[in-house]
């Protein structure tokens, strides 16, 4: 294999994001397509909606509507279910279904009201289901994480403190047989189930609360993130068993989530690569706000301990008396050996839509007794196993290697081959990850290679059956032209472009640019970026003023006509008129912000020449800027490259105007909140840009620091209007407002 060669075969993959996708196999685009037949009966189809957790809400905590399934719905393969039973459990789960249903409502109802400016339900309807819910909560003793009755605190710490668990976690011996699975159960009855891939959760909860919440770690140590674990979707905060209760449960986060998170980070590099890292990443964040943000999903699949509760010697049991306690379960099926086959091509049927990641099955015996008596080994546990999907393979044959350029430098290798039918798609790319991979598949045009979904899901090179070796790695960039270089790393191989001026590495520069809260250009996605940048048309942020050179390109573009051309140059032109601290924050100078920009503007009364030479001790001094942002500003704009940006952008833009006082500003210092309909004001935002240009502040929630709550219907029994009242908090109508604050 050569090492390098120019006649590589290089191309830049136009949509970074289709890419994603593709590794993963259709599966998302499956979920999403179909996830209305996928939410079980009695549970609102509506996966993808986002709702904000607390009343009064936080804008960044966001949880879906709807729920995954869970076992109380399931009736097991080849037994007769016993009707007072059956009966008894949809009794026992109606509180705890209608509770689910009133915070959806309830929660879809704020994210309108509060953050979409526009109402659902009148406050007396808010206010009858809140008070229902309230009822059902004392009733039944379970209160969810995503009750709007609650709101809890988030926390920040400096690192997760370790430990040790009372017992290991181990892990599960395995087999890829249905047969080894059905005599391994042998005469014994069995729960099958999910295995859910996401990472593993030991929940303690002590007099009714959450007491406790710990990774699996290595089995033996994990770490402590019970902050992280009360922002879990469907966690209960509250239950109504009262002694020492210990379970552990999968944390998983839903392919719908999973699109939707990672379509909103603009950086393509920055993307999670499955749902598993996203998941793993969100539960172990330091700062509890972080994980809300995520809609992270736990599905209990063991009591550990419930102390004074008879479970008849029955896992089922055990499952049963979780739901009661407002626990979502994983979803299961009881089996014996003679239903195991239809059990497991139940599950193998449903995998195909299932909204939550799943890489197998688990058999675990009923027999609490009798499992226990079996021991465990020196790895495995002898009372459960696990079940991999044998992975289905095509031989097939590749015909070329797309080398995809990143914005971090890094050069992916994708293989393109000859179409295969696998797992129920049509699968045709599989990415290659890095050169070490290349090599030690000894890949060649032309080779016939045996392909599969890892998990049913992510497309892998299984094997190479002709081993030619004789792929090219390409000298130059796909993008910039220039040259390669294999850099090592942990062993592992890796193409790389240095060159720092690479256009695939200024899309993230680009992306910034055009966003909401820098320049606001409307119809620039980074996909879009990416192309404009392939084609030449853009090299400095100046370019973007004058896209009317390329328009005939442009129009002949997939995705773009006449009519989307000239709504982009309609963007282009409104763009043309911004504020001195938007465009500051456009350059994406490290560690400055958009209320970074602000606060150094407003400092220097928008004199672009004082901010330029005023020296790093002097930013340092302001109020909430520090060395640190002081210093990334000044170096920032030492470079000459940089400065040369700014003075071309200067040229296209025309600059708002503004006026600063000498004097301070009337409510520096005060706090307000602002609910309902205005009638002054055109809506909530423009009483915000008011309030704040005065000093002031405009918050979600009613504190103890809060001024006065702004409400034209403040004689009504609405949530924050309660807040208030509960703490003194003075509430006046907008015109009352006005008066008091505003015509001073």
């Amino acid at each position: 294999m050569q090492e390098c060669s120019a006649a590589g075969r290089i191309r830049l993959t136009e949509m970074q994001v289709a890419t994603q996708k593709r590794l993963i196999a259709g599966k998302v685009q499956t979920v999403l397509a179909k996830q209305s037949s996928a939410v079980p009966t009695g549970v609102p189809p509506t996966a993808a909606q986002m709702v904000p957790t607390g009343v009064p809400p936080t804008a960044a905590r966001m949880v879906p509507t709807g729920v995954p399934p869970t076992a109380a719905r399931m009736v097991p393969i080849g037994m007769v279910p016993d009707p007072d039973r059956q009966e008894h459990r949809k009794n026992d789960m109606n509180d705890t279904d209608r509770m689910k249903e009133l915070v959806s409502k309830l929660n879809e109802a704020a994210k309108a009201y509060y953050a979409e400016d526009r109402e659902i339900m009148s406050n007396l309807e808010y206010d009858r289901l809140y008070d229902e819910l309230v009822a059902l909560e004392e009733k039944t003793g379970v209160v969810l994480a995503a009750s709007p009755t609650q709101s809890v605190g988030y926390e920040a710490v400096d690192e997760l403190p370790k430990e040790r668990h009372e017992s290991p976690m181990l892990s599960l011996g395995k087999t890829k047989s249905r047969e080894e699975l059905a005599d391994w159960l042998g005469d014994q009855k069995g729960l099958l189930s999910w295995k859910l891939d996401g990472l593993t959760i030991v929940l303690t909860y002590r007099d009714g609360k959450l007491f406790k919440a710990v990774t699996r770690g290595n089995g033996e140590i994990g770490e402590v993130i019970t902050p992280n674990a009360k922002t879990f979707v469907n966690v209960p905060l509250q239950i109504p068993y009262q002694g020492e209760l210990i379970l552990r449960g999968e944390a998983v986060i839903t392919y719908a989530d999973f699109v939707k998170i990672n379509g909103e980070i603009e950086d393509v590099d920055a993307r999670y690569k499955n749902p598993r890292n996203l998941c793993s990443g969100s539960v172990r964040q330091l700062n509890s706000q972080i994980t809300a943000q995520r809609k992270v999903h736990f599905f209990a699949f063991a009591l550990v301990r419930a102390e004074g509760v008879d479970f008849k010697n029955s896992r089922e049991e055990q499952f049963i008396f979780l739901q009661k306690q407002g626990f979502e379960t994983v979803e299961y099926k009881a089996v014996t050996a003679d239903t195991m086959q239809e059990a497991v091509a139940w599950f193998e049927e449903k995998i195909t839509d299932y909204p939550v990641p799943s890489d197998g099955l688990v058999l675990l015996l009923d027999n609490i007794a009798y499992g226990e008596s079996l021991g465990r080994t020196a790895k495995f546990p002898r009372n459960a196993i696990a079940f991999k999907w044998a992975d289905e393979q095509a031989e097939t044959t590749l015909r070329e290697v797309e080398w995809s350029a990143s914005r971090t430098g890094l050069i992916n290798p994708v293989a393109i081959f000859d179409p295969v039918e696998l797992e129920g798609t049509t699968v045709s790319r599989a990415s290659v990850h890095n050169v070490s991979i290349v090599k030690e598949l000894k890949l060649g045009i032309g080779d016939r290679i045996t392909v599969y979904k890892a998990n049913m899901i992510i497309p892998q090179i299984a094997e190479n059956l002709t081993k030619s070796g004789t792929l090219e790695i390409p000298c130059t960039c796909p993008v910039c032209q220039g040259e390669t270089r294999i850099v090592k790393e942990n062993d592992t191989e890796t193409l790389v472009c240095p060159n720092p001026d690479c256009d695939a590495k200024k899309i993230k520069s680009f992306t910034l640019f055009v966003s909401r809260d820098a320049m606001n250009i409307d119809g620039l996605s980074e996909a879009t970026l990416e192309k404009f940048l392939a084609e030449g048309f853009l090299h400095t942020y100046a370019d973007l003023f004058h896209l009317d050179r390329h328009r005939d390109a442009i129009i002949q573009m997939d995705g773009f006509g006449e009519k989307s051309y000239q709504n982009l140059e309609a963007s282009v032109e409104k763009a043309r008129h911004t504020n001195l601290a938007r465009l500051i924050y456009s350059l994406g100078i490290p560690n400055i912000g958009i209320a970074n920009a602000r606060m150094i503007c407003r400092e220097y009364k928008n004199d672009l020449d004082k901010m330029l030479a005023a020296p790093t001790e002097e930013l340092a001094a302001m109020d909430g800027v520090g060395p640190v942002i002081a210093g990334a500003f000044v170096d920032f704009f030492a470079q000459g490259k940089n400065k040369t940006a700014l003075e071309l952008l200067l040229k296209e833009v025309e600059l708002e105007q503004e006026t600063f006082s000498e004097e301070a500003l009337p409510l520096s210092g005060q706090s307000f909140v602002i609910t309902g309909s205005l009638n002054h004001f055109e809506n909530r935002s423009a009483l915000k840009e008011k309030i704040e240009a005065l000093g002031g502040k405009v918050t979600g929630s009613v504190t103890g620091k809060t001024v006065c709550l702004i409400n034209n219907d403040s004689t009504s029994n609405s949530a924050k209007n309660k807040k208030a009242r509960e703490l003194g908090i003075v509430v006046l109508t907008e015109e009352e407002f006005m008066k008091q604050y505003l015509e001073k």
